[in-house]
């Protein structure tokens, strides 16, 4: 009972935060068309670019340009959360912030994806089993690093490993809010989000009108989600359940 009281009193309080931070800066939702764009004339680039031998180089080159979009977007959520306001300055400056930070955990990935492809052949038919498995056992153990990494002053290693351990601690109060909005989005627009460094919904741009529709419903909420996290992860990473039922009797 004290775990069910403790997660509608958690989650009542970031209800109202978040609702407040979300009517006075929507405007986060529009970051979709943004990296949209971002992406289409960089990546564009990037294939002019690094052809023949600099061809090596691309992967570097990509890891750099995704680093700097989910950079971006984590501190305009860093500025949501903490400061209520989202302006042309913050769009600036947040695509350097969490450069290095981002940067490091793609490494990390990568490292891990590189011993992952040595033991897949070995199993045979089961290694590609085994490569879902790991994907989506990761994708919820570390599906809190970009709080993490906007939120604490952590290294990449560091805050992969506080991931861990605030999932282990608040699995319960995260996990399930979290699967509302999942499940929301994948019945309204059928994406589904497996991506822990999402910073908006693919567009297809061969869709109808109603396709449309749904995409950008499907985008408020995502939005509406992600400063969800923001609150939500602030509250359960800098309080205890005891600490906090504690309170509220006060």
């Amino acid at each position: 009972m004290d775990y069910l009281e403790d997660m509608i009193y958690v989650n009542k309080s970031v209800l109202e935060k978040s609702v407040k931070s979300f009517a006075k800066n929507w405007m986060i939702v529009l970051t979709a068309i943004v990296y949209t764009v971002i992406n289409l004339i960089l990546y564009r680039l990037l294939g002019i670019v690094f052809r023949g031998p600099l061809f090596i180089l691309s992967g570097i080159a990509s890891a750099l340009v995704m680093s700097s979009i989910v950079s971006n977007y984590l501190y305009l959520l860093f500025n949501i959360v903490n400061y209520n306001r989202l302006t042309i300055n913050d769009f600036k400056e947040g695509f350097t912030n969490y450069v290095r930070k981002i940067y490091g955990v793609f490494f990390v990935g990568y490292l891990g994806s590189l011993l992952l492809q040595m033991v897949v052949p070995v199993l045979g038919p089961l290694g590609n089993y085994l490569d879902i498995a790991i994907y989506i056992v990761m994708g919820i153990a570390l599906n809190a690093l970009p709080e993490t990494i906007y939120l604490k002053s952590y290294d990449a290693w560091e805050s992969i490993l506080y991931a861990l351990e605030f999932l282990k601690e608040n699995w319960l109060n995260w996990v399930i809010p979290n699967a509302v909005f999942y499940i929301s989005i994948y019945l309204i627009s059928g994406n589904i989000l497996l991506n822990v460094f999402d910073t908006h919904l693919a567009f297809n741009f061969a869709k109808s009108p109603l396709y449309i529709l749904m995409y950008a419903i499907s985008q408020i909420v995502f939005s509406f989600m992600m400063i969800y996290r923001g609150h939500l992860y602030k509250i359960l990473s800098t309080s205890t359940r005891r600490k906090r039922m504690f309170m509220k009797k006060i």
